[in-house]
């Protein structure tokens, strides 16, 4: 693993918990932006870009030049902001190659029989183990499946973007129970995060500050091995496939889900207007698990 410290800017958006990065070679101020929110209110239907507009603010400010626009997964609790940036920025957006399993998938949840389930909404699909570079600093994919079947860790540097895998020590870690997740494929994920060097700067996608804390969002691998509530304590695969599950089993799905798949399958694009100038959501009913009032 490359040794070089990429600065990072994290952005943490208050109504879906979730982490956003800018993360650039000081050297060539190029950078690239992970897992970028496009604002959502469920109640209104209103959407708005003011968390992707501060991170181009920040860029500005910086002098920095957007050479990617990172995905690590098609997320499920917000809309992304990669295709407003794209637009804005004209940086190429990319994704691990194994979304088109979600793709196809969610697909058939939405009944959306025309939908090209090919990956083409990206302009990168990004294979195990590919590399690529960050300004003059070396990154490479590491495939991180478990949350979902496409999610993918950014090794940038020093610097680990994981999402979904591994929360803050004290959060432990992501949920399994979408479709197509697996605690056990998510175990073999962490672990395979948890070999690099201790030294290496981990970054979440999500803190759901317990206890009401601060939002954090950066540890290293010493600190989850040594501190993360689920993997210092569950020695064995086994063990943790029965934490993580008997956890997921208590958790209703998340307020965004079906909002948000059928956006972010589709790399970021919202709905075509339709003949009255308005988009629109598709909403398949009783399909999904996890009800709210299933957890009373």
């Amino acid at each position: 693993m490359s040794t070089i410290k990429p600065l990072v800017k994290g952005f943490f958006d208050e109504r879906t918990y979730s982490v956003q990065y800018v993360v650039a070679d000081p050297e060539t101020r190029k950078c690239a932006i992970v897992d970028p929110v496009l604002d959502f209110d469920e109640k209104s239907g209103a959407t708005a870009t003011r968390n992707a507009n501060a991170i181009l603010s920040y860029v500005n400010e910086q002098g920095f030049e957007v050479e990617w626009i990172l995905d690590t997964h098609p997320h499920a609790d917000h809309l992304s902001a990669a295709r407003y940036l794209k637009e804005k920025t004209g940086a190429p957006t990319a994704i691990g190659e194994k979304v088109i399993e979600v793709q196809k998938l969610w697909k058939g949840i939405y009944n959306w029989p025309d939908f090209r389930a090919d990956g083409s909404q990206w302009d990168k699909l990004f294979a195990e183990g590919e590399t690529f570079q960050v300004g003059n600093i070396p990154a490479r994919v590491l495939f991180s499946p478990g949350h979902t079947l496409a999610s993918i860790t950014y090794v940038i540097g020093d610097a680990a973007f994981v999402h979904d895998t591994l929360f803050m020590p004290d959060s432990g870690t992501a949920r399994a129970d979408f479709p197509g997740g697996s605690a056990s494929r998510l175990y073999r994920s962490i672990m395979e995060i948890l070999s690099l060097p201790d030294e290496t700067r981990i970054f979440t996608g999500h803190d759901y500050q317990p206890g009401d804390r601060e939002p954090l969002w950066e540890s290293t691998v010493g600190e989850q091995k040594a501190k993360n509530t689920h993997m210092s304590t569950c020695r064995t695969e086994a063990e943790f496939v029965k934490v993580r599950e008997a956890r997921d089993k208590t958790l209703s799905m998340p307020k965004l889900i079906l909002h948000a798949l059928q956006v972010n399958m589709n790399g970021g694009r919202l709905p075509e207007a339709e003949a009255n100038g308005r988009r629109y959501l598709k909403f398949p009913l009783d399909a999904l698990e996890g009800a709210a009032w299933d957890d009373q």
